[in-house]
């Protein structure tokens, strides 16, 4: 199985902060979505956020052509998935996941429609 990254999320104890160091640093534009955060927009995928998180990280979510059968694989290779799957109009199915040793990280399955097309868009870039 082949995967791209298709959507961040960033946890940060001040989002505000964060979102100026990365827009100085990689040039990413920043969409401010209430006071606790909002999304940036790298070259090639969005990336929420968020000033709610526990622990500060950047999150990352895995595009998978079948979200069910990427989750078994996930399982079958030792890793951890949550049991239920996760959707939102517009961004589609995901569930968060563990590889051994605790990383974390997500599995993404775009809308029907979208799909083929952006994957495409991404491999010429």
């Amino acid at each position: 199985m082949h995967a791209t990254p298709t959507y961040l999320e960033i946890g940060s104890t001040d989002p505000t902060a964060s979102a100026a160091f990365f827009r100085a640093v990689f040039g990413w534009p920043y969409t401010a979505m209430g006071a606790d955060g909002g999304w940036l927009q790298t070259p090639t995928v969005k990336a929420g956020l968020h000033g709610d998180w526990s622990t500060p990280q950047i999150y990352v979510y895995f595009s998978v052509p079948d979200l069910t059968s990427a989750i078994e694989k996930v399982r079958a290779a030792g890793g951890q998935a949550e049991e239920s799957i996760a959707e939102e109009a517009g961004f589609g199915r995901f569930c968060n996941c563990k590889a051994p040793g605790g990383v974390g990280f997500g599995l993404h399955q775009l809308p029907e429609p979208q799909q083929t097309v952006d994957i495409a868009k991404r491999m010429r870039v």
